[in-house]
Parts: structure tokens; C-alpha cells; sequence
């Protein structure tokens, strides 16, 4: 039968456009819906002020993408994850640097409206996509030759596979009648971002106590000042009040809860608040269709497993769309089984840690604290740790990287 498109994707957040770029890099038609187009300027109303790292094997996706070229200016370099324990006044710190297991580092910090702009431009710049903004699907009829969609504009396309980039709250999973499990762990991060005293030295730290882990992350130099982006999970009754307090006293309170790990912190204007929650669908496929990201699987912002996950879902099917029928059901089939048991670990994994942040109780922080010097402290097991998330199932070989601390 005739196609109107090879593959239709919904959602153009970071891992709709990752995919439009990958896929349509590949020589696939691609149509790209979504209700709004992405907001890809800092100060922009609605921009996301949160910040990502891509990890190796996202580096390695979107080069072939042809989407890094463009992204690797607004990144800085990650060489070290540091760990502190301070629920106690004699706090533990462990580092975890990249350099144990390869000569790059363990991925790139970006914020993200930047992100969002980097690869719309690779998106626009292909000739076999198409960006179609201000429509969402609003009706799927699914064959199995095909997928018909209807869009909010009375269009209807047929395409040989819907990809489901339309977040947590998938419209397109409702469709597909699949299920899901979600976890409310009643918390709020509060993203910002902020100068400081000493500099971050491309190193990544996450500060334990209770209610949830305070994050600074790498930001490039701005105006001959330090700076890293902050991402702060708490209770979500306390967030709302820290949210509603005043500039000076948010400041002192991000001071006292950062432990004095990058000396005096001074808040960059603007915080921004968002639920933590769990999700994972009941299955990741149905006829003609594959649920990507956050409408297959959203976790908590730790360890950086979030949007890395999603873009392994985006090679996955890239790599299977090169070697079968797309969108067939044995293509479906073979990308159940690669993603849905390598997810279902990650986020148990992001599960324990995350309660075991939230826990105040002293025995289990004596644990946490115990568990994480073991970790680091046998070299075969941390690096197993690091390798395992990197996503990666052998020593990595890569080369120092090619991003600079530049402005942004």
C-alpha cells in the first residue's frame, strides 16, 4: 500500500526530536506532531530550566544523528560523579571518575532549552522530516498493514509506525488501551541554577541527607563567575513553601542543604517545580505502534538515567527499522524485548536509591552511607557500577572531548 509517511512520531520534547533527527538521518520519512513548538530560548516563557547529562552512548546516537555537531559548544564536560553523604557531621564523599574506565568522559551537561534548540535545528535541516507544530493526534485506527492517524486539523496521514513521544501522560498509550504503573513518591524538584564561590572542576555532585538529593551539575562560566544548575528533591509539601519564600531566604536555604560542597552559593533568578514520579507502561508496543521515553518509562532525575534511557530506546529502534519490515510486529516484537527488562532494572535501581534518600531513619542511612563507600571502595565493583550507567557492556573506548566550557 501507499504511505504517507514511514514513521509518525508524537511529542517534540528532546527525545521526539532525537528521534526525528535519527531516524530521519537514516533516509526514513518522518512527520513530527505536536501541540506547541519547542521553547528554545533561556529567558522564553515556558522555557524548561532544567539540566541534562548525555552520557557516552548518547554522544555516540547523536553523532550519527547529525545532531552533536550542533549541541557540543553549549555542553560542559562531566569527569567525576561525587557522592556525599551528609546525614551526619562527619559527611561520606566518594568519587567516581570516568578516567577509571575510559579516556572520555562520562557525558556532557547541557541545559536544556538549549538542548531542545540544538536538535530542532538538525530536525529542520533534513529533508525527510517534517515538523508539523500546533496539531496533536487526536484519533488512531491501527492495522496491520499500517497506522492510520487522524490530526487535530482534520488531516489523516498513514504511516508504517507511530512512535509515542508524548510523555508520561501519553495520549497515544491511552489509545492503545496499555496499562500503567505509576509511583507518587510525594516529592517536588526544584530546579535552578547558581553561582558559586569555587569551581565545579567538571565534576558532579549529589548531596545525600533526607528527603530527596540536592545536585549541582556543570554549567559553563557565565560573566567570569562559576556556575552549575541545581536540582533539589524534596518533600513536596516543603518545596511548596520553599518556592513561595523570597529570593534571600530560598538562597540561604539552598546554602545550608548544599553543604558548603562549592562554597558560598548566590541563586541565578528563576525556580521551577516538578512532581517525581514513577511510570512504567504495562508494555511498550502494540500494532504498528512503539511508546518511547517517558510514555514507555519515567524515573526520578538520579544518576542521570532519565533521557539517556529514552535515547537507547531511539537506537534501538533505529537500528531494528535498518534490518526489517518497519513497524511490522516481529520489529515490535524484538524491541519489547530489548527494552522493556534493561528499563525494568534501571528503574529499580533508581527506586532503591531514591527511598533510601527519602528515608531519615538512622539505620537506613547508616546503610546508604555503608553501601556507598562499598561501592566505590572495591575498583572491580565500581567500575562495574559506572559501566553499568553508562549503559554500557564493555569498557568504553572514546577520547577526550571536544566540548569547551563555552558560554552560553
Amino acid at each position: 500500500m501507499t504511505f504517507d509517511t514511514d514513521i509518525l512520531i508524537a511529542g517534540a520534547g528532546p527525545s521526539g526530536l532525537a528521534a526525528a533527527c535519527a531516524m530521519g538521518a537514516e533516509g526514513h520519512r518522518v512527520v513530527l506532531v505536536d501541540p506547541a513548538p519547542p521553547v528554545t530560548g533561556e529567558d522564553a516563557p515556558g522555557a524548561d530550566l532544567r539540566t541534562t547529562a548525555l552520557l557516552q552512548p548518547a554522544r555516540t546516537m547523536l553523532e550519527r544523528a547529525g545532531a552533536w555537531d550542533g549541541l557540543a559548544p553549549r555542553g560542559t564536560a562531566l569527569w567525576k560523579m561525587r557522592i556525599v553523604d551528609a546525614a551526619t557531621p562527619d559527611p561520606v564523599v566518594r568519587d567516581f571518575d570516568a578516567r577509571d574506565i575510559s579516556d572520555a568522559p562520562f557525558g556532557w551537561n547541557f541545559p536544556n532549552w538549549a538542548l531542545r534548540g540544538a536538535l530542532l535545528d538538525r530536525a529542520s535541516s533534513l529533508d525527510t522530516v517534517d515538523l508539523r507544530f500546533g496539531l496533536s493526534v487526536t484519533a488512531m485506527l491501527r492495522r496491520n498493514a499500517a497506522a492510520r492517524v487522524t490530526l487535530s486539523d482534520g488531516t489523516r496521514l498513514t504511516a508504517r509506525l507511530v512512535v509515542a513521544c508524548d510523555g508520561r501522560d501519553s495520549a497515544l498509550r491511552r489509545m492503545a488501551d496499555i496499562p500503567v504503573r505509576r509511583v507518587d513518591y510525594g516529592q517536588t524538584a526544584i530546579v535552578f541554577a547558581v553561582a558559586h564561590d569555587r569551581p565545579h572542576e567538571d565534576v558532579s555532585v549529589e548531596v545525600h541527607r533526607s528527603g530527596g538529593p540536592f545536585t549541582l551539575v556543570p554549567l559553563p562560566d557565565r560573566e567570569g563567575e562559576h556556575r552549575s544548575g541545581v536540582v533539589w528533591m524534596d518533600d513536596a509539601a516543603i518545596q511548596q513553601a520553599r518556592m513561595e519564600m523570597s529570593d534571600a531566604d530560598f538562597a540561604a536555604a539552598a546554602n545550608e542543604r548544599s553543604a558548603d560542597v562549592l562554597g558560598h552559593l548566590r541563586l541565578v533568578p528563576g525556580r521551577a517545580a516538578w512532581p517525581i514520579l514513577s511510570v512504567l507502561a504495562g508494555r511498550f508496543t502494540a500494532r504498528r505502534l512503539a511508546l518511547v521515553a517517558e510514555a514507555a518509562h519515567a524515573m526520578p532525575p538520579i544518576g542521570a538515567q532519565g533521557l539517556n534511557t529514552s535515547l537507547k530506546d531511539i537506537a534501538t529502534l533505529r537500528d531494528l527499522a535498518a534490518t526489517g519490515e518497519i513497524g511490522s510486529d516481529a520489529m515490535l516484537d524484538a524491541y519489547a524485548r530489548a527494552r522493556q527488562a534493561d528499563v525494568a532494572l534501571r528503574m529499580a535501581g533508581i527506586d532503591l536509591l531514591n527511598r533510601s534518600s527519602i528515608a531519615g531513619l538512622v539505620p537506613v542511612q547508616r546503610l546508604r552511607r555503608a553501601g556507598v563507600a562499598a561501592f566505590h571502595d572495591v575498583p572491580p565493583i565500581r567500575r562495574a557500577l559506572m559501566h553499568l550507567g553508562l549503559g554500557a557492556t564493555e569498557t568504553p573506548q572514546g577520547r577526550r572531548p571536544d566540548v569547551q566550557s563555552a558560554k552560553t
